[in-house]
C-alpha cells in the first residue's frame, strides 16, 4: 500500500518525479484527460444553463481502473497535474472519478520538474481552483457550440466533413486576407542612386546613397527624375558637410514565452511550432543525464511570462561572471504584457550549471538544438548592453544630398552568446567610414543607379502569424500550436516553402463564415472572449453567464442563416470542359485537396477529374495556354498545356504578358522528385518510430 499517490499526466513526467520522493511514494499517469465531452452530440444543455454532459473517453477504461484501484489503497492522493487551465481541469476531473471532495487539499503543481520544487509542492497542498477550471470549461463549451453549431452549415452548403473553430476561422481569415492583399496590390517604382566615394587622405572607399535636395528627403519614381540629377551631378564636388557621431545601445531580448519560443525555433531552427512544442514537452518532463539520472531540463513550457525567480536570477549571475567576466553581467527585469496571465516564470533551464555542450551526447539532435536556444536565450537576457559607435555623414553635391552610415561594434556585451534570429547584424550594417572631416572634398569614383518596385506584404510563416495571434488577443500558450496544426490538417491551409497560404477550400469556407457569422468570425469577437476567459480565471465573472451572454445572439444567427440558406443552392463555377461521357459542361467542385471537376449530371453521371488551373498570359514560347501545377510539396509551377508533346516551357516563375523564353528558366522537376522519393522510401520505418515516441511523448 502507497502512503502517498501522485498522479500527473504524462509516463515521462512520472518516471522523472519518482526519483524525488523516496519512501512508499507512487507515481502514475493519467495520459492526459480522462473525461471529455461526447463526440456524437453537442455535449452541452443550453436549456439547462450550459450543463456539460461529460463522459470517459472511449479507450481509457482500463486506465480509469487502475486509477481507482490505486488511490483506494493510498492514504493520501496528489493531482499533479500540468500548471495550467488545461491540468487544472485534468485535475478536477480526476477528483470526480476517484470520488475525491474538490474542497480538499489534494492539488499541487510546480512549474519546474526539479527535486526542490517537487518536495516543496507536496508539502503545501492546496484545493483545486475552481476558477482555472471553470475557464478552461468555458472555452471548451463555447468552442464546442460554435463547431456543433456553424459546422452543418458548412456541411450543407460546401462538402460533409468539414468544420469550423472559434479561433481557427479568425487565424484562416487573417490568412485568406494576407493573400488577397498580396493578389490586389499594385507595385510602385522607385529608384536609388547610390556613389562610391574615397576619402583623398586616407585613399580608403565608401559607399553614400542619394538622400534628396537641400537635405530634404526627395523619393525618385522614375528614370527621368534620376536622369536629371545625374546631369545636374555629373560634374560636381563632393563636399562633406556634416559629421555626426553617436553611440547605439542594443539590449538582449528577455527569456522565452511560448510565442516568442515557437517564433525563434521556427526562424533559428526551421522547427515547426508542433515540433517546438513536442520536444520543449520532452525536455521539461525529463532526459537522463550520465550521473544525475532523468531531469526535468526546463521550465514549463506553457507561459506569457517573461518573470524568472531570484534564484535563477543568481545562478545565471554566477554563470555570467565566471564564463565572461563582470563587465558582462547586469540584473535585469522584464516587464510583462498587459494581457499577459503572468501564472508562470518565463521558459528558462531549471539547472543553469547545465550546460547544453557538457550534455549533448545525452540528448537527441532536436533537444540539443532546442535546449541550446532556450540556456542561451536565459543567459543572455541577463547579460549587459552591446554597444556600436555610430556614424552618420551628410555630402552635399550642388543642392542635392548623400549620406553614408556606418556603425562598429565597440562592446559586445550580450550579443557575445546570443543574437535574436530577426536582429542578427550582416557585415554591410558593420561597413566602416573613413574619418572625414567637414567642408573637406571626397572623391567620386562611380555613380550606380538601381530601379526597385514596392513589394507586397509577405505571406504569413508559421511564426509570424503566431505573432500576429498574440498581438491580436487572439488565443493563449497552450493554443497556437494546435490552431494552426488543425487548419493545415483540414487542408483550410497549405504550406509553400514554409509560408501558410490559403486552399482553394479554405478561401471558400472562410467566404461562406464571413458572409453569414462575421459578428463570430472576427478579431474583436475572438481577442474580447479571450478576456472573459481571464475575467473568469481570476474569479471576476461567472462561466455560465458568459457562455449564456453569448448564446442567445449566436443562436438567432444561426437561424437567421439556416432560414436563409434553406433555398439557397451555391452556384457552382461551369468550366469550359465537357464532360466526355455525356457531354455536359462539367463544373467545378471542392474537395479535401482542393477543386476538381465534376459532371453535373451526378448521379446518372459519375464522371470527375482534376481540376486543372490556367493563367491569362501565354506561353512565351509558343503562345498555348499555361498551367498552374503543383509539385509533391505544395510548390508552384507554370507549364505549356503542350509540354511535352511540341513545347517544353516549365517555369518555377510566373510568366508575364510580352516575356520572352529564356530557356535557362527550364525546371527539371522529375529528377528532384524522384531524389526525393527515394529518401523518403529509406526513412520510412525511422520515421514511423520517431513519430510515435515523439507524440507518446507529447501526449
Amino acid at each position: 500500500m502507497a502512503d502517498k499517490l501522485i498522479i500527473v499526466e504524462s509516463p515521462a513526467k512520472a518516471n522523472t518525479i519518482k526519483k524525488f520522493l523516496g519512501g512508499s511514494t507512487k507515481v502514475i499517469a493519467s495520459q492526459g484527460h480522462i473525461r471529455d465531452l461526447p463526440k456524437s452530440k453537442l455535449g452541452v444543455d443550453v436549456n439547462n444553463n450550459f450543463e456539460p454532459e461529460y463522459i470517459n473517453i472511449r479507450g481509457k477504461g482500463d486506465l480509469i481502473k487502475s486509477l481507482k484501484k490505486e488511490a483506494s489503497s493510498a492514504k493520501k492522493v496528489y493531482l499533479a497535474t500540468d500548471p495550467d487551465r488545461e491540468g487544472e481541469a485534468i485535475a478536477w476531473h480526476l477528483a470526480h472519478i476517484l470520488g475525491i471532495d474538490e474542497n480538499e487539499k489534494t492539488r499541487v503543481t510546480f512549474n519546474e520538474i526539479t527535486k526542490g520544487a517537487v518536495q516543496e509542492a507536496i508539502k503545501k497542498p492546496r484545493k483545486i481552483d475552481m476558477n482555472l477550471t471553470d475557464a478552461q470549461q468555458a472555452r471548451r463549451i463555447l468552442d464546442r457550440i460554435v463547431g456543433y453549431k456553424i459546422s452543418p452549415v458548412l456541411w450543407k452548403k460546401v462538402r460533409r466533413g468539414l468544420s469550423a473553430g472559434r479561433v481557427q476561422s479568425v487565424a484562416v481569415k487573417l490568412i485568406v486576407d494576407r493573400e488577397e492583399e498580396i493578389e490586389h496590390f499594385i507595385p510602385e517604382e522607385y529608384w536609388n542612386i547610390y556613389a562610391l566615394l574615397q576619402d583623398k587622405k586616407s585613399k580608403k572607399t565608401f559607399e553614400a546613397k542619394f538622400y534628396g535636395k537641400n537635405n530634404k528627403k526627395l523619393e525618385l519614381h522614375n528614370k527621368e527624375d534620376v536622369d536629371k540629377i545625374l546631369e545636374k551631378i555629373s560634374d560636381a564636388k563632393y563636399i562633406i558637410d556634416e559629421v555626426k557621431r553617436g553611440e547605439k545601445k542594443r539590449n538582449p531580448a528577455p527569456p522565452f514565452t511560448t510565442s516568442t519560443m515557437q517564433q525563434e525555433a521556427s526562424r533559428k531552427l526551421g522547427f515547426t511550432l508542433k515540433k517546438t512544442m513536442s520536444v520543449a514537452q520532452t525536455l521539461y518532463e525529463g532526459v537522463k543525464i550520465p550521473e544525475k539520472g532523468t531531469v526535468g531540463l526546463i521550465t514549463y513550457m506553457r507561459t506569457d511570462s517573461t518573470r524568472i525567480s531570484e534564484v535563477a536570477r543568481a545562478a545565471a549571475k554566477v554563470e555570467i561572471l565566471k564564463n565572461y567576466g563582470e563587465e558582462y553581467y547586469e540584473n535585469r527585469y522584464y516587464k510583462t504584457g498587459k494581457d499577459a496571465q503572468d501564472a508562470h516564470e518565463a521558459i528558462r533551464p531549471t539547472y543553469v550549471d547545465i550546460n547544453p555542450e557538457n550534455i549533448k551526447t545525452s540528448l537527441t539532435n532536436d533537444q540539443y538544438k532546442l535546449y541550446k536556444l532556450i540556456y542561451n536565450r536565459f543567459i543572455a537576457s541577463q547579460m549587459s548592453t552591446a554597444i556600436y559607435d555610430t556614424l552618420t555623414v551628410t555630402i552635399n553635391v550642388n543642392d542635392y544630398t548623400f549620406k553614408a552610415n556606418g556603425q562598429n561594434l565597440k562592446f559586445k556585451g550580450f550579443m557575445v552568446l546570443y543574437v535574436e534570429g530577426e536582429d542578427i547584424v550582416k557585415e554591410e550594417e558593420n561597413e566602416k567610414i573613413p574619418d572625414l572631416q567637414e567642408n573637406e572634398e571626397v572623391i567620386k569614383k562611380k555613380i550606380d543607379t538601381k530601379q526597385s518596385f514596392t513589394e507586397p506584404p509577405p505571406r504569413y510563416t508559421e511564426a509570424s502569424l503566431v505573432k500576429a495571434l498574440e498581438e491580436k488577443g487572439i488565443g493563449r500558450p497552450s493554443t497556437y500550436s494546435p490552431t494552426i496544426t488543425t487548419i493545415l490538417e483540414r487542408r483550410y491551409i497549405e504550406k509553400i516553402q514554409k509560408q501558410l497560404a490559403p486552399t482553394d477550400l479554405g478561401r471558400v469556407v472562410n467566404k461562406l463564415l464571413i458572409e453569414n457569422f462575421q459578428d463570430i468570425i472576427n478579431v474583436e469577437f475572438t481577442a474580447n472572449m479571450e478576456n472573459e476567459f481571464d475575467k473568469i480565471a481570476d474569479g471576476k465573472e461567472q462561466w455560465k453567464k458568459v457562455i449564456k451572454e453569448f448564446y442567445i445572439p449566436f443562436e438567432k444567427t444561426v437561424e437567421k442563416v439556416e432560414k436563409e440558406l434553406e433555398h439557397v443552392e451555391l452556384h457552382e463555377e461551369v468550366s469550359d470542359v465537357p464532360c466526355e461521357k455525356c457531354g455536359r459542361m462539367m463544373v467545378i467542385k471542392y474537395g479535401r485537396y482542393g477543386k476538381f471537376l465534376a459532371c453535373p449530371g451526378y448521379p446518372e453521371c459519375k464522371n470527375a477529374k482534376p481540376f486543372v488551373e490556367t493563367i491569362d498570359v501565354p506561353c512565351p514560347k509558343c503562345g498555348a495556354k499555361v498551367q498552374v501545377r503543383k509539385t509533391k510539396r505544395r510548390r508552384n509551377y507554370y507549364i505549356c498545356e503542350n509540354n511535352p508533346s511540341s513545347c517544353d516551357y516549365i517555369s518555377w516563375n510566373k510568366p508575364k504578358k510580352d516575356e520572352k523564353w529564356n530557356p535557362d528558366e527550364k525546371v527539371e522537376l522529375e529528377e528532384k522528385t524522384t531524389k526525393k522519393k527515394t529518401t523518403r522510401k529509406t526513412n520510412t520505418k525511422a520515421t514511423k518510430k520517431s513519430s510515435s515516441r515523439t507524440k507518446k511523448k507529447a501526449e
